[in-house]
């Protein structure tokens, strides 16, 4: 499994664990360069980078994908496109999706809603200092703590039927019911198991800022 590193352009907060393959998005490509890290791959329409920063990166990325600035996806979504094109089995871990733009960030969040990702769901990671957001799609699903992450929450899609059990708070045919958002659960000493009829969940691991 190739282990990937992606910089978007949000709140960048924490270097990115090893890797094998690092991919700067757009401004995200300054942060790599900026903390002597590699730059395998450079994606993004580049409007927010300057004219300097632009040059610069395009002599030290070994792999440069320039998009138009009027374009369907969002550099992120492209820059994941354009990784899963090249390598199927990959895992890849997001850093600074968040702290930026709320329509970015928003995005991001939902980034398994996009078909071309859909199947890859499995595969993505966003990473900050204090969440760790996961996707899974519909099925039955054993979920684990995460060190240092105090509580869990869910966000299944529209439609979608979440059970949950095992936990603090379980969700189950005697006590079911609807929200966009169940927030604030905890692991009780063991994993969780869940289950989707329809769609995919979101899982946000999280803890209070230090």
């Amino acid at each position: 499994m190739i282990r990937v590193a992606a910089v978007a352009g949000g709140q960048f907060d924490s270097l990115p664990a090893p890797a094998d393959l690092y991919v700067g998005v757009d401004a995200g490509c300054l942060r790599l360069l900026e903390n002597d890290l590699p730059l395998d791959m450079a994606v993004g329409d580049f409007d927010s980078v300057s004219p300097a920063d632009l040059s610069r990166i395009e002599e030290r990325a070994e792999l440069v994908i320039k998009a138009p600035a009027e374009k369907d996806d969002t550099d992120l979504e492209l820059a994941l496109k354009e990784i899963f094109k090249r390598h199927q089995t990959v895992q890849v871990q997001i850093y600074a999706a968040f702290g930026g733009r709320m329509d970015h960030a928003m995005t991001n969040l939902f980034l398994a809603a996009e078909p071309d990702l859909a199947p890859f769901m499995e595969h993505i990671e966003l990473v900050d200092q204090q969440n760790v957001i996961r996707f899974r799609p519909a099925g039955q699903h054993r979920i684990s703590p995460i060190a240092g992450m105090t509580y869990i929450s869910f966000m299944p899609s529209d439609g979608s039927r979440l059970t949950i059990k095992h936990a603090k708070y379980p969700l189950e045919d005697e006590n079911y019911f609807y929200k966009k958002c169940y927030a604030s659960n905890e692991f009780i000493g063991r994993d969780m198991d869940i289950s989707l009829d329809t769609g995919y969940v979101v899982l946000i691991y999280s803890k209070d800022k230090d």
